[in-house]
């Protein structure tokens, strides 16, 4: 699978990665966020099985030796190729119900962990654990027998884990309505409400700057009209009182 790494080791005993910020995303989440709703334009990122094996690569859950065996026989077993990525989007479905209403629904977690156990049952292999090229460690499945076996493995086992040690709670939609993206909240408060506070929380402020620029206009031209309106008012009334106190001339009448 992965090669060992050549990078120097840490020192014994030393607290890994210290300086690093715990990840705002789980294997299962992203693997949520490929469908249609939460990458419009772009579409669908699993179009086809292809694609399904460069998604997996891209995320290190298969190696370059393995999704070109997957590639190989996708050619030669074409049906259970399709079969596979039908497969992997039933499964994608279920974890985006999971994700979105899983910690408020008991309903919704059993029908996901019955979801879960279904791709765990089916599947024959041996588990490993292998070091990337950065240094770090990540568990392996390996089939055994059906080449497309085991491919959606990680991926449940990953939302496994987000039940098992109560994560689930902290799991978000993004409050931005024209985003359907999903995310871990791992803010202290846990009020972090956008998948990314560059795109979406600057897309909301901004909408909320406008909001109130429009209530802001408004009121000046309430106040304005209100002006005008007491001036005129004003003006009508001191032309009246003006009238009212303006001597009455008269005309002397001679009569012959």
């Amino acid at each position: 699978m992965f090669a060992p790494s050549t990078a120097p080791s840490r020192a014994p005993g030393r607290a890994r990665s210290a300086d690093r910020t715990a990840p705002r995303t789980r294997l299962w989440l992203e693997f949520v966020n490929t469908d249609t709703a939460s990458l419009v334009p772009r579409g669908d990122l699993l179009r086809d099985f292809g694609t399904l094996v460069k998604w997996l690569v891209e995320r290190g859950v298969v190696d370059l030796e393995r999704a070109a065996g997957l590639s190989r026989r996708a050619l030669l077993q074409p049906a259970a190729a399709a079969a596979t990525l039908v497969d992997a989007r039933r499964v994608r479905v279920a974890l985006r119900t999971l994700a979105e209403r899983g910690a408020a629904n008991t309903a919704v977690r059993d029908d996901s962990v019955a979801e879960i156990n279904r791709v765990l049952g089916r599947s024959t292999g041996t588990r490993r654990l292998d070091q990337r090229d950065d240094s770090d460690f990540v568990r392996v499945f390996v089939p055994t027998g059906d080449a497309f076996a085991g491919l959606m493995i990680p991926i449940v086992e990953s939302a496994a884990d987000a039940l098992v040690i109560d994560e689930l709670p902290r799991v978000r939609r993004c409050a931005e309505p024209r985003c359907s993206r999903v995310f871990l909240d791992t803010s202290r408060n846990g009020t972090r409400r956008w998948c990314d506070m560059g795109t979406c929380g600057n897309r909301a402020k901004a909408a909320r700057h406008r909001a109130r620029n429009r209530t802001d206009d408004g009121v000046m031209t309430d106040r304005v009209a209100a002006t005008d309106g007491v001036a005129a008012t004003d003006r009508i009334a001191a032309t009246e009182g003006d009238a009212s106190i303006r001597p009455v001339a008269t005309t002397d009448r001679v009569t012959g």
